[in-house]
């Protein structure tokens, strides 16, 4: 924390400490939630409250039933419940991975064209690119039920993949957007006055420079496609089925904290991948000269 300057005087002081105060609750009222699966999914017991052994931190209180339960390592039916979660994270993972790498290659040649100052009606079309985030998301599964249904797409996996790439793109849009806005025209004009190609010096020249924008535009597209329930719910059947939609139906069907130890692993990965991605921000403004080396 900086030191308040030597200037500072009373009334700059208590609004400077009010202002941390205030952060601290509101950082405290968004986290709270969260972090209060954690210690619940090694509840020992099979419910969704802190019992009196685990209140007074009583060893026997505390067991890692639930985590060996999702990975079909328990006793009793943990081995067909391991593999309902397990069939789930290959549908995750096969939709992200194949949804961010669609998202993320059409959202960096729609920045980097609409970083060019001759691109006709650049404006809308940006504004067309990121509707996925002003639409209520539940429109956007709607029509794109009634459009996938008729083009053969609904019930798929492609079919999804092609809708969770369709709302990933313009989180790829706005950060290799973002990473494009600092980036020296110079040295395109270099690289073509070398004799370069438009496409080499796209590989050799651009791409180096606005690849954290791209990696974290991609790592957003992931998180986005590996957390969607509401377009897997219309366009998706029990063979897409995912994660957040196994640990909905778990809640509905049968409540059990093998849920908190899910939702605990995913939140692991996620600040994982946002510390990915704040690493490679960094390194973006160190690379295009906005940061101190």
């Amino acid at each position: 924390m900086s030191k308040l300057p030597a200037y500072t005087g009373t009334l700059g002081r208590v609004w400077h400490y009010t202002f941390l105060t205030i952060c601290g609750v509101v950082f405290f009222f968004l986290m709270a939630p969260i972090v209060v699966i954690v210690p619940l999914s090694f509840n020992a017991e099979p419910y969704f409250t802190f019992s009196e052994a685990m209140v007074r931190l009583e060893p026997e209180a505390f067991s890692t039933r639930w985590y060996q339960d999702v990975l079909g390592i328990g006793e009793g039916t943990g081995a067909n419940r391991g593999h309902e979660w397990a069939f789930a994270a290959r549908n995750s993972i096969f939709i992200a991975f194949f949804a961010t790498i669609l998202a993320t290659t059409i959202g960096t040649l729609a920045a980097v064209g609409l970083s060019r100052p001759q691109m006709p009606y650049r404006r809308p079309i940006m504004a067309l690119l990121i509707s996925p985030l002003i639409v209520p998301i539940i429109i956007t599964a709607a029509g794109m039920f009634f459009f996938y249904s008729k083009v053969g797409l609904a019930y798929s996996h492609l079919g999804v993949i092609f809708a969770h790439a369709a709302i990933g793109t313009p989180f790829v849009v706005i950060t290799v957007t973002a990473t494009l806005v600092g980036f020296d025209e110079t040295l395109i004009r270099a690289s073509a006055s070398l004799g370069a190609r438009p496409l080499r010096t796209f590989f050799k020249v651009i791409l180096p420079l606005i690849t954290p924008g791209i990696i974290s535009g991609a790592l957003f597209a992931f998180i986005t496609s590996f957390d969607e329930v509401v377009l897997i719910y219309f366009l998706a059947d029990a063979e897409q089925k995912t994660i957040p939609i196994q640990m909905w139906s778990g809640l509905r069907q049968q409540i059990s904290p093998s849920i908190l130890a899910v939702a605990t692993l995913l939140i692991t990965f996620s600040i994982f991948l946002l510390f990915a991605a704040e690493m490679l921000r960094r390194r973006s403004e160190k690379l295009r000269g906005m940061a101190p080396l």
